[in-house]
């Protein structure tokens, strides 16, 4: 089995070189990787202990970067290696102030972990939520460096539970210790033998109650604060919403496609204040697509003129989303239509009821919410007019807010958990 998972790993890269020749998402993938070894040794010199974080992408570092943060402050001797898989993370974070070294992680085969960790030697290593990387793993088993797994979470469909998933559980053994983010999680690998497991919930949840108080700087150097004072300076009345504008994060073109019709009628009739959106993927392409709409007007052109006068403020950057939330209402959170919710989290911290599509039973908080009456999953357009009618009553929304917002405050501590086990496994 090792033999094929080396296998799929080679066949995995290949095909994305491939794929680079006209994806530029798969071209930077390539070329963050070219001459690694070379371009790690130039700019990595270990001076001290080194913690090292891998994390998948943006949603992930997100994940990892209170425990980071929490790390940093609590042991500011030491030096932090933090490394992507995606372009979407590395490209945003790769100058991230908190880590000592940012780089994509190589290509998981046994010689380049061998090789990897060689250079960094690291002291502890943190993956987060869903990487498991066989050499990597391996690797650091062979090398007793403690190894842990953060806001994990586990589905009994996954191959770690299966009767033929014997490779994969050895992969599970290689931890020092999980901290998952609910008890189905913890039963699951307990199930197959592994009790070094802590029910801490998800460290995103620490990170996102923090950066409410946390101001983004908007383009050149103005407060989004600024920007946002003379979008909504010129709001008209409302009759579904009452109060900051609807925004959409990260949305994608199925879920454009369930609000277009609403958001046609109501941004030409007046009927609703103020709209934000930000695509999930901010390119040109996709910010054109969305300049069809009425009285449009991009983050990155607008002025005091053109904002005091648009009815729709489109995103064309990434960074910012988490502060909008705190002028919001209500969110529409993209993904429901297609493989994958996107953060739920953010808008929820802000005490906003959230709307979104079906698909998002494989997402604990998204379930949490839909139960406590917080979040409100739609099929169609009228089930979004539907849901918006409802939170226009003020104690039906002020239910729905605080239903959001408890639910965070009741599920906080697990970077402080986190942190309470590295200092017992690596000394004070």
């Amino acid at each position: 089995m090792a033999f094929l998972y080396s296998l799929g790993v080679r066949l995995y890269v290949f095909g994305v070189h491939v794929a680079a020749l006209f994806m530029p998402k798969a071209q930077k993938w390539v070329a963050g990787r070219r001459d690694w070894r070379a371009h790690y040794r130039a700019n990595f010199q270990k001076k001290s202990r080194v913690l090292w974080v891998h994390t998948a992408s943006l949603g992930e570092f997100e994940q990892g970067r209170p425990v980071i943060e929490a790390f940093r402050a609590r042991f500011p001797d030491w030096q932090v290696v933090l490394t992507f898989f995606s372009p979407s993370g590395y490209e945003v974070r790769r100058n991230y102030p908190q880590a000592d070294f940012v780089a994509y992680l190589p290509a998981d085969t046994r010689r380049n972990a061998a090789d990897f960790l060689d250079i960094i030697q690291p002291d502890a290593a943190i993956f987060i939520k869903y990487e498991f990387w066989f050499h990597y793993l391996a690797a650091l088993r062979q090398r007793s460096t403690p190894t842990l797994l953060v806001s994990a979470l586990f589905r009994p469909e996954q191959p770690f539970f299966q009767p033929w998933g014997y490779f994969w559980r050895r992969g599970l053994k290689t931890f020092t210790h999980f901290f998952v983010q609910n008890d189905e999680s913890a039963q699951l690998l307990q199930r197959v033998g592994l009790q070094n497991v802590t029910v801490a919930g998800d460290t995103r949840i620490d990170r996102v109650v923090a950066s409410t108080a946390s101001p983004v700087m908007g383009k050149s150097g103005i407060e989004v604060g600024e920007v946002m004072r003379l979008f909504l300076s010129e709001a008209p009345p409302s009759l579904t919403l009452k109060g900051g504008a609807f925004i959409i994060g990260s949305s994608w073109e199925a879920d454009e496609a369930v609000l277009k019709p609403f958001l046609m009628n109501e941004l030409q009739s007046g009927h609703i204040r103020k709209v934000i959106i930000a695509p999930h993927e901010p390119s040109e392409k996709n910010v054109q697509r969305l300049m069809h709409y009425p009285n449009a007007v991009r983050y990155s052109q607008a002025t005091p003129e053109t904002l005091r006068a648009a009815r729709l403020l489109i995103i064309d950057n990434v960074g910012m989303l988490n502060t909008l939330y705190s002028y919001g209402h209500v969110a529409y959170i993209g993904g429901g239509f297609g493989s994958g919710l996107h953060n739920t989290l953010e808008p929820a911290a802000f005490g906003l009821p959230i709307i979104f599509g079906p698909k998002y039973t494989k997402f604990a908080e998204a379930r949490a919410f839909v139960e406590r009456g917080a979040a409100f999953p739609i099929h169609h357009s009228a089930e979004l007019l539907a849901a918006l009618q409802r939170l226009a009553d003020p104690v039906f929304y002020q239910n729905a807010s605080q239903a959001a917002r408890g639910f965070l405050e009741e599920n906080r501590g697990a970077t402080a958990k986190v942190l309470s086990f590295l200092e017992q496994i690596i000394g004070k």
